[in-house]
């Protein structure tokens, strides 16, 4: 094995176990974390909201918010290439690899990263914090009774939930702060939206790459919204998870993918090769004007001659 083999089969190594430590974490949480008891005051009317099935699933939330970015950059990073005349210098096991899938590998490993990243921090204020959901005394009915007045503005802490409700269910309606369905969309719409303004550069419409911009941002925005009217969240996890997510993508487009440098690159390179075709046209206006004059001389010359 060659040592550009040995140098990128390094690479993906370590860029993998990255992301499978990050991922087993939020893996860990899923089956074994165990939030905190919180209690709870009787006369808390914020949690005496009916249970509803969620408006976007999680499967619909995982589903559209890791493919349709990596799809994206996919498309994106062989448009790129194309487009910019990449060179790649990257050679695994005596295969050159393209530009485009290189650059799709990098852009989607770091996208990936920073979605587990994000998870595992929701997931670590999740479990810390154990805030209770809005439903949670429809779902729980603690083994309190409300209607006593000795119980009224008492915080209360020893309690079981008589319901018969999943462990699941059990788990889940302490997990409220903050709302993972709005962290996660807004990570995956914000940093696909700041993509599209890296790698989308077609002049054929000024507003359609912004009209696209819009649309992932008002889907972060109607996942988040639902959250508050399925009863799922308070408004204020909301909030938390949004600017979360939102922060998370800015981090990682900034300083982790630095989408923005790649893209001044790109600049510099097609102004170059702009202005090397500008010098290269004024250098053969410039000999054409010679050779026009050098011939207009000759003829003088030649009929001053002939006059004499």
């Amino acid at each position: 094995m060659d040592r550009s083999s040995k140098m990128i089969l390094r690479k993906i190594i370590i860029d993998f176990v990255c992301l499978l430590i990050v991922g087993g974490a939020v893996l860990m949480f899923f089956l074994f974390g165990k939030p905190y008891k919180r209690g709870f005051f009787c006369n808390d009317e914020s949690l005496y909201h009916p249970f509803h099935t969620s408006t976007v699933t999680s499967a619909m939330l995982y589903v559209i918010g890791l493919l349709l970015p990596i799809c994206t950059m996919i498309i994106g990073e062989y448009l790129y290439a194309r487009h910019c005349d990449a060179d790649s210098t990257k050679i695994l096991f005596g295969y050159n690899i393209p530009p485009w899938l290189w650059g799709a590998y990098e852009k989607i490993g770091v996208f990936g990263f920073g979605a587990a990243t994000t998870v595992l921090i929701t997931d670590i204020a999740k479990y810390t914090i154990g805030r209770l959901r809005p439903h949670f005394m429809t779902l729980c009915v603690p083994s309190i009774n409300c209607s006593l007045p000795e119980n009224q503005h008492r915080y209360i802490e020893n309690y079981v939930c008589t319901e018969n409700i999943s462990t699941r269910l059990l788990k889940e309606i302490r997990l409220s702060f903050p709302s993972g369905h709005s962290s996660f969309s807004a990570y995956t719409m914000i940093y696909l939206a700041l993509y599209l303004q890296l790698r989308m550069t077609w002049k054929g419409s000024k507003l359609l790459k912004h009209f696209l911009q819009l649309l992932c941002i008002l889907m972060a925005w109607f996942t988040a919204l639902s959250r508050v009217s399925d009863y799922k969240h308070h408004w204020s996890d909301v909030l938390a998870g949004s600017t979360l997510g939102t922060i998370v993508a800015l981090v990682v487009a900034n300083c982790v993918a630095n989408l923005f440098k790649d893209r001044s690159r790109c600049s510099m390179d097609e102004k170059h090769r702009a202005a090397d075709y500008e010098t290269g046209g004024g250098t053969q206006n410039d000999s054409s004007l010679l050779q026009t004059r050098i011939t207009f001389y000759n003829a003088i010359e030649r009929n001053g001659d002939s006059t004499i």
